[in-house]
């Protein structure tokens, strides 16, 4: 800073303006420098702003695409889910018909067993009731025998 201050003091004023003379040469520096401004924006910046751009572009396509799909699958999800869930009162109405018509069979095989057995049962007793006359007779035939012969012996 005090290089700076003494620099400034030991300039030489040379003619009119002093230290902040305008001539000819600041005209010159600024079509220089607004030259170089097109040029450089001609070059450099047009094409970096184009792919900017193009880059820009090609984010809001695929956000968009994203966004399209997002829905989409949303709108499948919804949809699988109400298919799912009247899916699944059809097979659980199916299952309860099911179960009824099962139980209805089987009642009536119950049924049809319990017929059978009655009818085997009631033929058995029979067979049974029979065989127990028979023998009955038989029996009391044997003891009418045996009383006759014990009869017969003690008369003798």
């Amino acid at each position: 800073m005090v290089n700076f201050s003494i620099l400034i003091s030991n300039l030489e004023v040379s003619g009119p303006g002093g230290l902040f003379d305008i001539d000819a040469t600041l005209p010159l520096v600024a079509i220089q420098f607004l030259l170089l401004m097109v040029i450089l924006n001609v070059i450099l910046y047009t094409p970096l702003l184009s792919i900017i751009a193009e880059r820009n572009q090609y984010i809001f396509d695929n956000l968009a695409k994203a966004s399209d799909m997002l829905t989409r699958a949303n709108d499948l999800t919804s949809q699988y889910e109400q298919e799912l869930i009247s899916v699944r009162k059809e097979s659980q109405i199916d299952i309860k018909n099911s179960q009824k018509i099962y139980k209805e069979i089987l009642e009536n095989e119950l049924s049809i067993s319990k017929k059978r057995l009655d009818v085997l049962l009631d033929s058995k007793i029979a067979d049974l009731l029979t065989q127990k006359s028979t023998s009955l007779n038989n029996l009391e035939d044997s003891i009418d025998s045996l009383c006759m012969e014990i009869q017969n012996k003690l008369r003798i």
